[in-house]
This record gives structure tokens, C-alpha cells and sequence, in this order.
């Protein structure tokens, strides 16, 4: 497993790639990861090989080199997953390429978006846009997490593709946890007059866009809670003056799921998401969501019933959705409970055996071609 993105840093791609690693675990199967982390180490009993990798904004970006296709020749594996691949995935894919080896690549993040968002300019957005075309091109399958990221993909003209949601944690996200003794206290602590917690959960990176919460700025009886660190932390921080906010940084296991059990609103705020983890646990944990109608959300939220979706750059449409839910308790609890039975068939269990299939089929493929090829 190649993957752009590994423990300590936390987000999306690193938690989807480490619920892989515990189910191959549980399978029996082998594993390695090249990743860029601080030297070797290694997870659920699978060695990880770092690699080196330079900071922008606070994210490790690994660099590719002769260390990767050594350690594929090393491990010999039937398969390399590819996850998030852009530098060190690309080095990855053509690695394997040249050992024979099929490939999986898992399409998580919109680089020509995160390339606009971060003002690198529309040239910068067309090299980004050619530059996953033609590493995709090369992978034996792409696997999109959302329609919309299938759909974008297509269009950009990536051949062999399908799609692969991700997984959610249906015990550790939990509506019990609402009832929970640390939940009542963290409430308590946040919202001792009783005002509704509406909250961010995610990174503060310039693509999430969590700025936008000024749209709340007025709105009665709501305290702002924001769960999260990132290179536009301090911007934030500055967007929502004169909104009552308390930031909790960034938070994992149990201190992360206390906080959305505590959570009365969840409110997405980004555009660009290929598919939008954090809507998923909030759903796990019976808190209703506003999200954009733009990208991965629009799979996880049905208007009305699972949560509520809003016009993606209308700011006034965002706080409209919220208020309407900060006025009726009866409302959230609802699509609170219609939204945990919505990701109650999206287990990583489940969602990991999908990604077997696929690996399966893969390797079938490549081996119907074998005769073919020797002849």
C-alpha cells in the first residue's frame, strides 16, 4: 500500500488506509505501506516504510525515489493500492508497472480544486487535471469514492473505473454516546446557558472553506463549536469574530466522539469534498447535517430526510438551513435518527470487503491476459 498520507497525520486517506490495513489483518493476508512518516515503523503488525517528504501547510508531502520500487521488489506483492496517489502514488503505480504488478488507485482528493483554493492559478489547475489523467491512465483500476468524483473522473477521460465508498465506525459513533456522562459534561462545559452546539469537525485547510460559519454571526440562541487544526486555523479564527465560538482542535478517538455526540447541528462547509467523511460519523452519532448540494454529500445526504442540503455558494442558504433546524428540536432529532439508519449498512467490514472484490477482480483480469500476452 502506496498512500500519500499516514499516521501521525490524521484526515480522510489516512483513516481509510489504516481500516484497510486492520481488515487484511483480520483476513490473514500480508501487508507493507510506503508512506511519508518519520522513519520505519509499522501498523497492525504490517511494517511501514517511510519515505522523505517535505511540509506545505503543515502536511507531509512524500517524495518519490529508487526506496519504492526496492521495497515493492522486496515484499513481492500480488497487488499495490495506490491511495490518494499523486508524487509518491504516481512513483508507486509506474513502480509497479515495471515489476509486473497490477494496481488499485483510490481517487480521494480534487488536486486542480485544492490547486484553485490555494491560489496556485488555472494553469497550475490544467497541469493538476492532466497530471491525474495520466497517472490514473496507468493504474489497472480507479476507484471513485462519490458520483461525483466517478463523474468528474470520466470526464477528465481516466479509463477503468468503479466506484468505492468508504467505511464508518457504527460502534464508536454512536446516538447512545448523547446519554453518555463525558458527552453531558463537554455540553456543559461548552453550553452552560443551553444553546444549540452547531459544529464544524474536520481540517482547517483553505478548501474546507470553515470561514463560511460567518454566516451564522446573529443567529440566536446557537454556540459554534469547531473540532479541528490546520494551515488556515488563524483565518478561522479571524472570519468568525463576533460568532460565539469555542475551538477544540484537533481531537481523535474517544475525546473525537464525544464531541459529535454532543453536537445538536453538523455543518459541512467545503465544496470540493470527493466524498466527505466526517458527514458520515456525524450521521453514525444521530446528529443532523447541512452540507453543501456539491460533490461527495450529495450521495450521503437525501434533502429533507437525512439531513438538509444547501445551494453549494449561497452563504444565506447555509445559515437558512441551520436556523430551521435550530428552531425545531423535533426536526433534528428525525433526521438525526434517519441518518444513523442510513450508514447503518456501510460498516468498514462491509465497505473493505467491497475493496477485496475489486482486487479480486483486478487480479483476475490481469490473469486471463497472461496467455494472451506470453503468445
Amino acid at each position: 500500500m502506496v498512500s500519500e498520507s499516514f499516521l501521525p497525520t490524521v484526515n480522510g486517506v489516512t483513516t481509510s488506509v489504516c481500516r484497510v490495513l486492520e481488515s487484511l489483518r483480520d483476513r490473514g493476508d500480508e501487508a507493507v505501506v510506503i508512506a511519508p512518516t518519520d522513519g520505519d515503523g509499522s501498523y497492525a503488525g504490517f511494517p511501514v516504510v517511510g519515505v522523505p517528504a517535505v511540509a506545505y501547510r503543515k502536511f507531509p508531502v512524500g517524495l518519490p525515489g529508487p526506496s519504492v520500487q526496492r521495497t515493492l521488489e522486496a515484499f513481492g506483492p500480488d497487488i499495490v493500492h495506490a491511495a490518494s496517489p499523486f508524487l509518491l502514488g504516481a512513483e508507486g503505480i509506474a513502480a509497479a508497472r515495471r515489476l509486473g504488478v497490477p494496481t488499485v488507485a483510490v481517487y480521494q482528493t480534487d488536486v486542480a480544486g485544492y490547486a484553485l483554493r490555494h491560489r496556485w492559478g488555472r494553469g497550475a489547475a490544467r497541469l493538476a487535471r492532466a497530471w491525474v489523467r495520466r497517472m490514473h491512465e496507468q493504474a489497472d483500476l480507479t476507484l471513485a469514492p462519490s458520483s461525483a468524483a466517478l463523474a468528474e473522473l470520466t470526464d477528465l477521460g481516466v479509463p477503468r473505473l468503479a466506484r468505492w465508498g468508504r467505511g464508518v465506525d457504527l460502534v464508536g459513533f454512536h446516538p447512545n454516546l448523547r446519554s453518555d456522562e463525558r458527552t453531558r459534561a463537554l455540553r456543559r462545559a461548552l453550553t452552560p446557558d443551553g444553546r444549540v452546539l452547531v459544529g464544524y469537525v474536520g481540517r482547517l485547510a483553505p478548501e474546507k472553506r470553515v470561514e463560511r460559519l460567518r454566516a451564522l454571526r446573529g443567529m440566536r440562541g446557537i454556540r459554534v463549536v469547531v473540532v479541528g487544526d490546520g494551515p488556515a486555523a488563524a483565518d478561522v479564527r479571524r472570519a468568525l469574530r463576533g460568532v460565539p465560538t469555542t475551538f477544540l482542535g484537533q481531537l481523535t478517538g474517544d475525546d473525537l466522539r464525544t464531541a459529535y455526540a454532543a453536537l445538536d447541528v453538523f455543518v459541512h462547509t467545503g465544496t470540493e469534498e470527493t466524498f466527505g467523511q466526517t458527514i458520515q460519523e456525524a450521521q453514525a452519532s444521530g446528529c443532523p447535517v447541512v452540507a453543501p448540494r456539491a460533490g461527495g454529500p450529495i450521495d450521503l445526504v437525501e434533502h429533507g430526510r437525512t439531513g438538509l442540503l444547501y445551494a453549494p455558494e449561497d452563504d444565506d442558504a447555509l445559515a437558512a438551513a441551520v436556523a430551521g433546524l435550530v428552531a425545531d428540536p423535533a426536526r433534528r432529532a428525525r433526521i438525526g435518527e434517519a441518518g444513523r439508519r442510513a450508514v447503518r449498512e456501510r460498516s468498514w467490514e462491509k465497505v473493505c470487503g467491497q475493496l477485496f472484490d475489486h482486487y479480486g477482480e483486478v487480479l483476475a483480469r490481469r490473469a486471463a491476459a497472461l496467455p494472451s500476452a506470453q503468445g
